[in-house]
């Protein structure tokens, strides 16, 4: 039995099907957790509760802590040291193994880039929060109190990523009838990873021996530019919308009518300079990995959400 912590999410649901394809039965838990075949076990649960979380990964042999909290620095601090620590006392309890998927914003600015070895230099607060909750368990695998790994994604795209800025600015808005939009500069590369590469990856260093105690960056299709990523998606949609560019100006003032894009401001610094997502070290141990290229995962995006 291995437990998604968070399954209902863009990451959660595909990992689900990653698992059961690999004949592994599925505890899926949230808050309002639904089954999407016949055998799955669901489990209500509150993270924020020590209890709650015991309860959801015992008996389970692998945990993946996928949850998605509310996009605000306020409860990124409030609620993510305690989700952590809830997750590693009970993995430690348990003898639960566990997997964190995490984002890249405990890097912070990266000049050239990113891979496992980059050093952890946050300086967006939400960074911070990640950066903090990521020592408490790199300093409990260090001193053995539980197995775990940690695995990294860029940004997001793909069929079932409503909360994608691609999704918002790019897709959707084609699917309306509108302008694609991209954020401060499409000129620069911008590593996007594909949700069911990043789901299918997931499921298989969960259950690789020797990929636990590390970090991995999972499997990216090459950067590519703003300008061509919005070329794919005009392309796969069958229209020729021009663009819209979203000037840093343009994004402060619709910050202060719209809380996610406030919140994002932090974190500007991934449009305005090149955003490169290296994956060597994934590549090397699972050479026969598919990475999905960018055109057909496009595709899929504005086919699934047509």
């Amino acid at each position: 039995m291995q437990v998604i912590l968070g399954a209902g999410g863009a990451i959660g649901k595909p990992l689900a099907a990653e698992l059961r394809r690999m004949n592994i039965p599925v505890r899926l838990v949230s808050r309002h957790p639904e089954p999407a075949q016949e055998g799955d076990e669901c489990v209500s649960a509150d993270l924020l509760d020590a209890p709650a979380m015991l309860k959801a990964v015992r008996g389970c042999d692998v945990a993946y802590l996928t949850v998605g909290l509310t996009y605000s620095t306020k409860v990124w601090r409030a609620q993510w040291p305690i989700v952590m620590h809830n997750a590693i006392e009970a993995c430690a309890a348990t003898g639960c193994r566990l997997v964190f998927f995490d984002n890249v914003y405990s890097y912070g600015p990266v000049e050239g880039p990113m891979t496992e070895d980059t050093p952890i230099r946050p300086t967006a607060e939400k960074g911070k929060v990640r950066a903090q909750i990521e020592g408490k368990l790199r300093e409990a695998m260090r001193t053995g109190k539980l197995t775990a790994m940690i695995v990294r994604s860029a940004d997001f795209y793909g069929p079932d990523a409503p909360m994608s800025f691609t999704d918002a600015l790019v897709f959707r808005r084609l699917r309306e009838g509108k302008a694609p939009q991209w954020m401060v500069s499409p000129d620069h590369l911008h590593s996007l990873t594909y949700t069911p590469d990043a789901a299918r990856a997931t499921a298989l260093l969960g259950n690789t021996p020797d990929a636990w105690g590390q970090v991995w960056h999972l499997p990216t299709a090459p950067a590519i530019t703003g300008n061509s990523f919005l070329e794919l998606a005009n392309r796969a949609a069958g229209t020729n919308q021009k663009p819209m560019v979203l000037g840093k100006g343009i994004l402060r003032i619709a910050g202060w009518f719209v809380p996610v894009v406030r919140e994002g401001q932090e974190l500007i610094y991934q449009s305005d300079r090149d955003y490169v997502f290296d994956c060597t070290r994934f590549n090397a141990r699972f050479p026969d990995f598919r990475i999905t290229p960018m055109e057909e995962g496009v595709r899929a995006c504005i086919q699934m959400q047509s």
